[in-house]
């Protein structure tokens, strides 16, 4: 994997894609391709990064929208308005915000993850794109649900015109949470018989057997599922959705895993757009 872009076959009219690692001009735990702010690399580089994938999308850098995401539910709707405030302005209402979306073209909307879940959504119907961070908090409140609404009470989205992508996270397997955790989901009415399963205890790499043994074992919560049964409960036809498969922990040679790499390293940029008519 040698490009900075992995990128979805979701529908005509929108490009979908995930960041990898390569393709950049970053270094150390940041190498090579990161294009986020928040997390400690070299701005100069972040920057380059972003003039490297805008030149591949075409269009300019003051519309790659990227958010300060904070794990909680906001969605901010990127329209006209938007552009004609100052960039300083634009910034401070990029803040908190962990769901994106637009009905303008040629402005890609995106949102950063390193393990936590991206998903990335085309209302074919309406021509309407959106972005979506669901870590574990986002996704026990439902974040993909309440984005959903603000799309069919903004642009009258119909969910069953929507095409979705899950993209690349931490699986099943390698997401070990502790007691907590599982209360909480458990306690926000998640099917648990189908999200969770216990595995032996600080074995994430690729345990082979499940674990019933409370002394010995941890559980672990599937957050790509959680999101797919949100967006199916929303309203998505089950064809309409693709899970990407790439557990980032597994596979963080190709897509950055801060449960890998350490906080202080790089992002995935998830992002999507409507291309010009």
């Amino acid at each position: 994997m040698e490009n900075c872009t992995y990128k979805y076959s979701l529908r005509e009219g929108a490009t979908a894609f995930s960041t990898t690692r390569h393709g950049g001009v970053s270094v150390g735990a940041y190498a090579s391709f990161n294009a986020n702010h928040y997390c400690g690399d070299d701005p100069k580089n972040v920057e380059a990064n972003r003039s490297i994938l805008c030149r591949e999308l075409g269009i300019s850098n003051d519309h790659l929208i990227v958010p300060h995401q904070t794990h909680d539910t906001r969605t901010l709707i990127i329209d006209d308005d938007f552009f004609a405030l100052s960039p300083s302005v634009r910034a401070e209402r990029l803040e908190g915000i962990d769901a994106v979306c637009t009905n303008l073209p040629d402005t890609c909307v995106c949102v950063s993850t390193a393990d936590c879940i991206p998903i990335l959504i085309y209302d074919e119907a309406h021509k309407v794109v959106s972005a979506i961070h669901a870590g574990w908090r986002g996704t026990v409140k439902r974040i993909v649900e309440q984005n959903i609404k603000v799309m069919s009470d903004n642009y009258g989205t119909n969910p069953s015109d929507c095409h979705a992508v899950i993209g690349p996270g931490i699986s099943l397997a390698a997401f070990e949470v502790g007691d907590e955790v599982y209360d909480e989901f458990h306690t926000e009415g998640f099917d648990m018989n189908l999200i969770a399963k216990r595995y032996p205890a600080s074995n994430n790499n690729n345990p082979s057997t499940t674990s019933t043994d409370k002394e010995s074992s941890k559980w672990h919560i599937d957050l790509p599922l959680c999101n797919k049964l949100q967006l199916f409960h929303a309203g998505l036809r089950e064809d309409h959705i693709t899970l990407s498969g790439i557990c980032t922990y597994t596979q963080h040679s190709d897509f950055f895993s801060a449960r890998r790499l350490g906080i202080k390293s790089g992002r995935i940029l998830n992002g999507i757009m409507l291309q010009k008519k």
